[in-house]
């Protein structure tokens, strides 16, 4: 290769900027080369890893890209722009997503480091949906003819717009989170996926063989009704115990009570009161004869509501297992899962706010990475993160 001269190429640290001048080599048919960069940067980057990391943990809890942008330059004297702070973080996040796929989110624990006070090892596991709002064919067509009219305005001469992206079909789309955490919840792991059950299915899976959750004593997952979820959890042999988590139990109790009895019912009450005890401390066979029995005294729309309950708890009955899970000290509810939900998309939420289903998936996955005490490792493992 033949030496081309010195050629200027800066990078954007967490120190501010750095300018080098480092020679290049070309080869005719080979092309041209900086041997160097691969030493300045080796993720062959204009910001730095550090960089890359202030970014993406000062928008996780940012209203916009733009404040994300604003905050590192009164932060840190840093001058970079909303727009490439949007391509760092939804690059980072993207790339984050992929190697959850794959099974490759490093953790500091399994499951024989979840030891209760009875000296056994138990984890639970979780997975619900979550509606995320993107953005629109329409809506698209509104930002970008919106853009062109600032650009004709400014008078610049600029780069041609990329072609635009298709939008989705509907304003709202449902992602999945899954979860796994111990009694105390100081050991969790969270990821997400924009996919369908089966992908869902595979993403559990990774986790539960990451996680070596087959050799726990004990492995237990409280889900909500949707039998989709209990489909994936039985495929792929996740959890030796499912639950039907309690509190979706009493909402659907709690709506067929007020459309039986009204809401200011004491009567109503003292049902919903029997049926959850019923539940909670006798079973589900007794509870669900006792709503048998009930149905029989309902007429008209009452009835109709009386057997949508009976279908919900009919089709859940092998699910619900308040009084042995009661009894061997286990939690019900899925509270944990629940809470991750709004976790993981609390970046995605707000007046305005519109996002292309991969990003969306990979500001999750940046949350989810937080949520699961891996963000440190994560940033700490360069080759992992550029692969």
């Amino acid at each position: 290769m033949r030496h081309k001269g010195r050629q200027a190429l800066s990078f954007l640290t967490v120190n501010g900027r750095v300018r080098v001048c480092r020679v290049r080599w070309h080869a005719p048919g080979e092309g041209s080369a900086a041997p160097i960069d691969a030493l300045l940067d080796r993720a062959q980057r204009t910001f730095s890893t550090g960089l890359r990391e202030m970014a993406c943990r000062l928008d996780l809890s940012s209203a916009s890209f733009h404040k994300t942008a604003e905050n590192l330059r009164r932060l840190a004297s840093l001058e970079i722009s909303g727009e490439s702070v949007r391509q760092l973080v939804e690059e980072e996040g993207k790339r984050a997503a992929r190697q959850v796929r794959r099974g490759r989110l490093e953790l500091d624990w399994n499951a024989s480091d979840c030891r209760t006070e009875e000296g056994t090892t138990r984890v639970y596991v979780g997975c619900d949906g979550v509606k995320v709002p993107l953005a629109t064919d329409q809506e698209k067509r509104k930002r970008r003819a919106t853009i062109k009219q600032k650009r004709q305005r400014s008078g610049k001469r600029q780069r041609p717009l990329p072609p635009c992206k298709k939008g989705a079909d509907d304003a709202y789309k449902e992602f999945r989170v899954v979860t796994a955490y111990d009694e105390s919840q100081t050991r969790r792991a969270v990821a997400v996926t924009s996919g369908d059950c089966e992908q869902t299915g595979r993403l559990m899976r990774n986790m539960a063989l990451q996680l070596r959750l087959a050799d726990a004593d004990e492995s237990i997952a409280n889900v909500d009704g949707a039998p989709w979820i209990r489909n994936q959890l039985l495929l792929h042999q996740i959890a030796a115990h499912v639950n039907l988590d309690y509190y979706h139990l009493k909402d659907y109790a709690q709506r067929t009570r007020r459309e039986v009895y009204g809401e200011q019912s004491d009567e109503g009450r003292a049902w919903r009161d029997e049926l959850m005890r019923l539940f909670l401390e006798e079973g589900a066979q007794p509870a669900w004869e006792y709503l048998l029995e009930w149905r029989k005294t309902l007429r008209g729309r009452k009835r109709t509501a009386a057997d949508r309950l009976l279908g919900y708890v009919t089709e859940r009955l092998d699910m619900i297992r308040y009084r042995e899970f009661r009894q061997r000290g286990w939690q019900i509810g899925s509270g944990p899962t629940e809470a991750q939900c709004k976790t993981t998309t609390s970046r995605l939420k707000g007046r305005g706010r519109r996002w292309d289903a991969p990003a969306a998936e990979g500001l999750m996955a940046l949350a989810a990475l937080d949520a699961s005490n891996a963000w440190n490792s994560w940033w700490a493992t360069p080759d992992a993160i550029a692969a």
